[in-house]
């Protein structure tokens, strides 16, 4: 039972780990400048795929952890199936809410993401990789029919026609921040995580020497490719970070995934019975409630500290330095901290997590 414990306490604290990662990427979009690659602006900037990939293929992972039974008979896995088609269709309503006023959200993605997750459920785990490799395939042959800026100002980060059909159905398919294809392939690859033992403490060596040779390998591509290259359109390729997401993306942001999950599932086993770490993991806990929090009461707060306008464009704005966009984020996250304990206090959990179990059944 205690191994067990542990395993979750480790997921949990990634899960925190991620929620954190969005404070800074989210706070760096609104207020910072994105396009920032020097010094402390560079260090922001490296969360902006990291943390996205490592907060879908935790999702993923978690769906493979609520099912991971050998013994559900035919009417517990169609129970089953159906709770997770209603949470995917209460964080799409949610998720379309959110996106009125923040164009940037993950949560609507997810209803795709879990849909296909509650059919694969129980296949073999060496399906869900299939699955992520078709996702990507299927990205990269969109990419070369759709020109990617379709519906793009990459100037000001717009989505002209978003709420129109064709133009809805492009950035969810295709070309959206987080669209089904290719981060399905994340959130799948997280269920093949899922599935695997982590009790054996070679699974988190395993991973983790996977994800480091992933990432260091496309590292080394890029540096190779930059120096002997001068083809200036298959180095945009080679170097695409997001928008959009080509393969050494994919490869690189789901080697620091292996990377990252693997090492806190292993401080999870160090950490199982610290108080710290049992408040940290608390967090991860209630990802969808600070999820959308800090898309409300945070950038309301920042807004308010740094005197900045909310309905400013993101081309018409003074910069506010990355290292306030750090602190601030960094004492938001405290703040949550503190949120989370005194509300786990009289509830088990947060507030969106009970209304989308209620919803779900």
């Amino acid at each position: 039972m205690a191994i067990n414990k542990q395993r979750i306490i480790g997921f949990d604290l990634a899960r925190a780990y991620a929620i954190l990662g969005m404070f800074i990427v989210n706070y760096n979009i609104v207020f910072g400048n994105f396009e920032n690659k020097t010094g402390l602006g560079y260090f922001l900037s490296m969360f902006s795929g990291n943390s996205s990939t490592v907060f879908v293929m935790l999702a993923g992972m978690g769906l493979a952890l609520m099912s991971n039974r050998n013994d559900y008979n035919s009417a517990e896995k169609s129970r089953l199936r159906n709770n997770i088609l209603k949470r995917a269709l209460f964080l799409f309503v949610l998720g379309i809410l959110l996106q009125t006023f923040w164009p940037a959200d993950i949560l609507h993605f997810y209803a795709a993401y879990m849909s296909v997750g509650a059919c694969i459920i129980f296949l073999n785990r060496k399906f869900y990789l299939w699955i992520s490799g078709a996702a990507v395939a299927i990205f990269h042959i969109l990419f070369f029919l759709i020109p990617f800026d379709t519906y793009w100002n990459f100037e000001t980060f717009e989505y002209n026609h978003f709420w129109t059909f064709s133009g809805f159905l492009t950035n969810y398919l295709y070309n959206g921040w987080n669209a089904v294809f290719p981060w399905l392939a994340f959130f799948t690859t997280g269920m093949y995580l899922g599935r695997l033992n982590w009790q054996h403490p070679k699974t988190h060596k395993r991973i983790f020497v996977i994800g480091l040779a992933l990432y260091l390998v496309v590292l080394l591509v890029q540096i190779l490719a930059n120096a002997f290259s001068r083809n200036i359109q298959f180095l945009e390729l080679i170097n695409a970070d997001y928008l959009p997401p080509m393969l050494p993306f994919i490869l690189s942001t789901t080697g620091f995934g292996f990377m990252l999950i693997a090492a806190f599932m292993y401080l999870g086993n160090l950490t199982e019975y610290k108080k710290w770490a049992k408040n940290i993991a608390a967090v991860g806990q209630m990802t969808l409630t600070h999820y959308i929090l800090h898309l409300t009461l945070g950038l309301f707060l920042f807004a308010g500290i740094f005197g900045k306008d909310l309905t400013t464009e993101l081309a018409d704005k003074n910069y506010i330095a990355p290292e306030f966009i750090l602190i601030f984020s960094l004492a938001y996250f405290i703040f949550s901290i503190l949120l989370t304990k005194i509300w786990k206090q009289k509830f088990k959990n947060g507030p969106f997590e009970a209304l989308m179990r209620k919803v779900s059944g």
